[in-house]
């Protein structure tokens, strides 16, 4: 288990373990501050200790769904052993947690960005500290003014260079999508004549583990009404990747994105990445799998941020310099009616929601493939509501085959029943591995979908086609865009590949295979030395 999973397995004990969620109004230990003055101007989901003596177990949060609407206290107990971390308001093994002496996560200065009177000259806006500087030195990621105010409001909300909302008479297909609440329809199509798009994507290494369930998915059987085979899109990371089977994937027809090459397992590393941290990963694995898996049409053009982690301006500023068409990372809340995909050049049309909540705030030419969450209710019309979740396998409460097979036809009738957004089914590999059952629904599925004249399976790049061009679906059948590779036959280009035993100085220690129809390179590609030819650019 990786640290990041250990520390959200022990913030659910934490919490499940709340021991009491005690309601603290007379009896608070905090003898010269009412629970008013301890709330003022702190999230209602921030934890904080009362005192500093004890444990480092005990922590408080304000509560504002008290009678009368009357704050209150509720506190959360860390299970034995564990400790509670103020900076990453998580619980975590006592050992690791080393700020038990404080009670608060440091308090932020903010500039002053809303007043009833001008307070800055016209162009330029306030610090914490009243000094003013230029509106554009704004969350650049580098402090201008003295109190390092300026970076510290930079959230889609607040960037005082945050893009504008969306401007329908600007943003014009085919290079611009938006809608104010991000569930308009493109071309203002009639949902009846609307397909129902549903993308199938795997996050992960392609390799002798899953390359079986792959082939057994998409068989080249299973053709959609236009005639053409299935489609899905594979968000590929290095490490254990076989390359010969990406090469094969791509000559069938299938999209092949990117998942990062070191697939770093510290979220941190992803939320707060550097531009030359996400451009030595993402161009860096692109440029490993055009070469390895002998991809030569520049149809690589989509990412996937490993954990869902999106790293902010800096990775979508990356994005559009490299040319990368489209992000696929940021999950929109469930909602009533599911959102379509958008670009960025205006702004988000949903909360900021996943992991870090760092979402660009600034303008980007890049298409966001937003992954919309699944509703996870056994019973739809019954059950309470229960928080989405946007892998089929963060899914926690499938436990079964039926179970699974109610998830995918409630989520369809959802997205088929309102606007026709398309609906994304996300997996990595193993979940689908680790039952028979879930395999065989999700087949039985897809046949129950192709019988119909309405539904088609494609691949992330065949979306923004369609939403280039909306086409209904009398005509679709001779949508020229979906027709490229339309019943691909043959055999894979190598039957044999080279299977490289090799090392890099990156990974002392350790030899890796890297399976490829090409030639074997030097050195195992890796972060500095994505050819493996054995040169390093120092960053």
């Amino acid at each position: 288990m990786t640290r990041t999973s250990l520390c959200l397995l022990l913030l659910a004990l934490g919490v499940a373990a709340a021991v009491r969620v005690k309601r603290q109004d007379d009896d608070l230990e905090s003898d010269d501050q009412s629970v008013d003055e301890l709330c003022e101007n702190r999230p209602p989901d921030e934890y904080f200790r009362l005192s500093t003596d004890g444990d480092c177990r005990d922590v408080v949060r304000c509560d504002q769904a008290g009678e009368n609407g009357i704050t209150r206290l509720a506190s959360v107990r860390c299970p034995n052993g564990l400790a509670f971390d103020i900076d990453r308001q998580t619980c975590d093994w006592r050992t690791n947690v080393k700020n038990c002496d404080r009670v608060e996560k440091p308090r932020k200065v903010l500039p002053i960005l809303k007043t009833d009177e001008p307070r800055c000259p016209e162009g330029k806006l306030s610090c914490g500290n009243g000094e003013c500087i230029d509106k554009e030195l704004f969350c650049n990621d580098k402090p201008d003014c003295k109190d390092e105010s300026d970076e510290n409001a930079c959230t889609v909300d607040l960037d005082p260079n945050r893009a504008p909302d969306c401007d329908p008479t600007q943003c014009v297909l085919p290079d611009c999508f938006c809608s104010a609440d991000g569930t308009r329809i493109p071309g203002s199509i009639e949902p009846n004549q609307v397909p129902q798009m549903i993308t199938i994507t795997f996050n992960g290494a392609a390799n002798v583990d899953n390359i079986d369930l792959y082939e057994e998915i998409f068989n080249g059987q299973r053709q959609n009404p236009n005639g053409c085979q299935i489609r899905g899109t594979f968000f590929v990371s290095h490490k254990y990747t076989n390359y010969s089977a990406v090469q094969d994937l791509h000559r069938r027809g299938h999209e092949i994105g990117v998942f990062s090459l070191t697939h770093k397992d510290d979220p941190n590393y992803w939320t707060q990445g550097s531009y030359d941290d996400w451009l030595a990963e993402m161009a860096g694995a692109r440029l490993i799998i055009e070469r390895f898996a002998n991809i030569t049409d520049g149809s690589i053009i989509g990412m996937r941020a490993p954990y869902l982690r999106v790293g902010g301006n800096k990775q979508f500023e990356m994005m559009a310099d490299q040319f990368f068409v489209y992000d696929a990372s940021i999950t929109a809340p469930l909602g009533r009616v599911p959102i379509w995909p958008y670009t960025l050049y205006f702004r988000m049309p949903h909360k900021c929601n996943g992991n870090a909540h760092n979402c660009p705030s600034r303008s980007h030419p890049v298409w966001e493939m937003v992954m919309n969450e699944l509703d996870r209710r056994d019973d739809p019309t019954f059950d309470e509501s229960l928080p989405g979740c946007h892998m089929v396998d963060s899914c926690s409460n499938i436990q079964s085959g039926d179970q699974f097979a109610r998830l995918l036809r409630h989520n369809f009738n959802r997205h088929f029943n309102s606007n026709r957004a398309p609906l994304g089914l996300h997996f990595h590999a193993s979940w689908l591995k680790s039952k028979k059952e879930y395999k065989d629904e999700l087949i039985r599925f897809i046949e129950e979908m192709l019988d119909r004249n309405d539904v088609y399976f494609v691949t992330m790049l065949q979306v923004i086609q369609w939403m280039q061009n909306p086409t209904e679906l009398t005509a679709l059948r001779d949508f020229q865009e979906w027709k490229e590779k339309c019943d691909v036959k043959g055999q894979p280009y190598c039957s044999l590949p080279n299977a490289c035993p090799l090392t890099t100085r990156e990974l002392p220690g350790e030899t890796l295979r890297l399976f490829t129809c090409m030639e074997c390179p030097n050195n195992y590609p890796w972060i500095l030395d994505p050819t493996g030819d054995g040169f390093s650019v120092k960053k």
